[in-house]
């Protein structure tokens, strides 16, 4: 496997279809490597020019005698095969193609990308784009890339990389994080991906010993295992993956034909698997950027428990508002921590928020003492002080970072982040004492917030979910499966669903009425027909005969109206059962990351509420109940408000039951929904059972 030094540090560059134009897409990577005098060997490709830029030419990569590590493909998409097979010929380690013209367009650009990929494949030539941007490495002055931004701010190396999909956005990312002062080494974009993904890049990042920090940028991901084993090699790494995916998007109505198919649009699975595999996703640059800098200490605090020093009673409220809707815990000082702060000064507000307030003006040396309390007794994981223009006063700043740093004296492990208005020369003077500084307190929140995240994750005792799947395969019928079908599979996959039977005939129904005690529920037994309720194929709360004769006959004329030519196999007729919750259960198999399993508010809730919590198939007991926990609705589960806990283990068990047989029959089945599952204190049982099939499956 080629590393990312091979990639980014090459001893030589051929650049085909190189132009003497420094302005033209050819032009700029030669030009920029010259001015930053790249170290390794330069060969422009052009039949037509003796020289480009004042080095010497050739007509094609053959005709070069010397070894050719990096080739950098500029040339129309019709030529790019033949540069590529040339390139083999020269045994090449990596190609970068700048051409478009390929699968994008869609025709004979995908026909020519195909070819691309089936050389790389059978070569070993590792290929970048096409379509793409280009990279570079700072540390090396190698630049392959067109980006005007290297114009405007020439990279300076440091421990963050940035893979992107999106050339011009990647560019943008790249340029606010130079004017943040961030310190950029690698830079990659990927393009059409015909090889080489943003997954491949994290990991290939993850793996460099130069880089503590990873942003990626991605509208799409092909492969979900290299994906997930990329954000995997990072976190076993502890370097952060600050992660953008866009294209937040309700799934196609081809898929939603379920209720499962369509809460689980791809945006909502992204964010689990990104969640579960240590990856923090952003929704802005600022974001990104935020938390990018943030990491520069290299101090992930492993707990959420926040403590908040402020010289404004307002400040403080914000930051702990903020620190509500992260998720932070904002634990208050022991009592005799507050005391001894009320010595200090006694009009002071010893909480937490702990309120300096302006008395800090006439002693700093306020600012240690207080800070050494909230350490040694408030037990917080990190802190966040907030000082306002105050550290920006040429007067106050050095003797306030001067307290700062004898307060965190033998709290070196600590994360302090600061909210500061300052001039530039202050806010490095900070940083270089390792105190990270935001003006905003809510986006040092959500900065501290995310390093918190990553502490979580890189703490976390990773335990692989080791079970057999062959012992959770099950025997599905060679057909069109109905209601019945569906329910006697998943009784069998031991999953927790009324027994139904079918009535084919009207008199069959008087057995069940002898004493009316009972009341019962109707349905139309069809695999042609999904929503039964909707075509007034489902009566309920039936307690006699004569109502269950009529209903019987209602419910045939309402589908023979509704739906004519839907195959009816019977009337399937079950006991009425009462919940105290109506939840959904449900499972499918994602395009990209395979088997999920899906949990959250059910009946007419599923889809108005959208209470929903995925995770990937098979999950553990420990997994399923963090999915039960995530939930805005996790306390109704619990026993809120006097009420009695619901049958926990059980539900649990459905859970990981149907989390194992969407694993281990992921050939033949597509989606399997349990819609409504009622869930009491006594009993977990589903009422409706609906599995989709794979088109070639069963």
């Amino acid at each position: 496997m080629i590393t990312l030094q091979e990639i980014m540090s090459p001893k030589s560059i051929a650049i085909v279809g190189a132009s003497d134009n420094k302005a033209r897409i050819g032009g700029r990577p030669l030009a920029h490597m010259i001015e930053q005098k790249f170290s390794g060997g330069i060969f422009p490709i052009n039949p037509n020019r003796d020289t480009v830029q004042g080095i010497k030419a050739y007509p094609s990569l053959l005709d070069v005698k010397d070894d050719l590590d990096f080739i950098l493909v500029a040339v129309p998409s019709n030529i790019v095969v033949s540069v590529l097979q040339e390139a083999v010929v020269k045994k090449a380690k990596t190609a970068l193609i700048f051409s478009s013209g390929f699968a994008e367009i869609g025709g004979q650009g995908e026909i020519l990308q195909n070819q691309i990929k089936k050389i790389s494949k059978e070569s070993g030539l590792r290929v970048i784009g096409p379509n793409c941007l280009g990279l570079f490495n700072s540390a090396k002055n190698f630049y392959p890339t067109f980006t005007s931004t290297i114009d405007r701010a020439t990279p300076k190396p440091g421990g963050i990389s940035i893979a992107s999909q999106s050339g011009a956005y990647g560019s943008h990312i790249y340029m606010v994080s130079h004017q943040r002062g961030l310190g950029i080494r690698y830079w990659m974009t990927t393009g059409n991906e015909v090889d080489l993904s943003v997954g491949e890049t994290i990991k290939l990042m993850a793996e460099d010993p130069d880089v503590h920090t990873i942003m990626a940028y991605a509208e799409s991901v092909k492969d979900g295992k290299q994906f997930t084993d990329a954000l995997d090699t990072a976190r076993s790494e502890k370097k952060p993956v600050i992660f953008m995916k866009v294209g937040r998007s309700e799934v196609g109505a081809a898929a939603a034909n379920s209720h499962t198919a369509s809460l689980a649009g791809e945006d909502k699975v992204y964010d689990e698997v990104l969640r579960a595999h240590g990856a923090y996703r952003v929704r802005s640059t600022e974001e990104m950027l935020d938390v990018a800098y943030s990491t520069m200490p290299r101090i992930f605090p492993a707990g959420k428990n926040l403590g908040l020093v402020t010289i404004s009673g307002g400040g403080g409220v914000i930051m702990a508002d903020a620190a509500e809707d992260e998720g932070l815990i904002v634990g208050p000082m022991p009592k005799d921590a507050q005391d001894e702060l009320k010595e200090l000064v006694p009009f002071a507000s010893p909480m937490n928020p702990v309120d300096v307030t302006a008395q800090f003006f006439n002693d700093l040396t306020l600012i240690p003492k207080f800070t050494d309390l909230m350490l040694s007794k408030g037990g917080y994981d990190a802190l966040i002080g907030f000082w306002t223009s105050v550290a920006g006063s040429p007067v106050l700043s050095k003797p306030l970072l001067s307290a700062l740093k004898q307060a965190m004296k033998g709290y070196e492990d600590k994360l302090f982040i600061n909210c500061m208005v300052a001039s530039e020369e202050y806010i490095k003077m900070y940083e270089k004492e390792g105190f990270p500084c935001l003006e905003d307190p809510t986006r040092a929140i959500v900065a501290m917030s995310a390093l918190m995240f990553f502490g979580e994750k890189f703490n976390e005792k990773h335990k692989s979910n080791q079970i057999n799947l062959d012992n959770y395969k099950v025997d599905i019928p060679n057909k069109n499966l109905n209601e019945i079908d569906c329910s006697e599979v998943l009784l069998s996959a031991g999953l927790p669903i009324l027994k139904p039977i079918l009535i084919k005939d009207i008199e069959d129904l008087s057995s069940y009425f002898k004493e009316g005690k009972d009341k019962y529920v109707m349905k139309i037994v069809s695999s042609d027909i999904q929503h039964k309720t909707d075509i007034g194929g489902v009566v309920l709360n039936i307690d006699n005969l004569d109502l269950a004769k009529k209903s019987y006959q209602d419910i045939f004329k309402n589908v023979k109206d509704s739906a004519p030519n839907a195959h009816i196999d019977g009337i399937m007729i079950s006991p009425m059962k009462n919940g105290d919750i109506e939840c959904i259960l449900g499972a499918k198999i994602d395009p990209v990351f395979g088997p999920i399993v899906m949990f959250g508010l059910g009946g007419i809730y599923a889809e108005v509420m959208k209470d929903i919590v995925f995770a990937e198939a098979p999950v553990s007991k420990q997994k399923a109940e963090q999915m039960i926990l995530s939930l805005k609705s996790k306390d109704i589960f619990y026993g809120a408000r006097g009420k009695p806990p619901i049958e926990i283990n059980s539900l649990l068990n459905a859970i990981i039951n149907l989390s194992n047989f969407i694993a281990a029959n992921l050939d033949k089945v597509d989606q399997v929904e349990m819609n409504p599952i009622l869930v009491s204190e006594t009993e977990v049982i589903a009422l409706d059972a609906l599995i989709i099939k794979k088109q070639n499956g069963g």
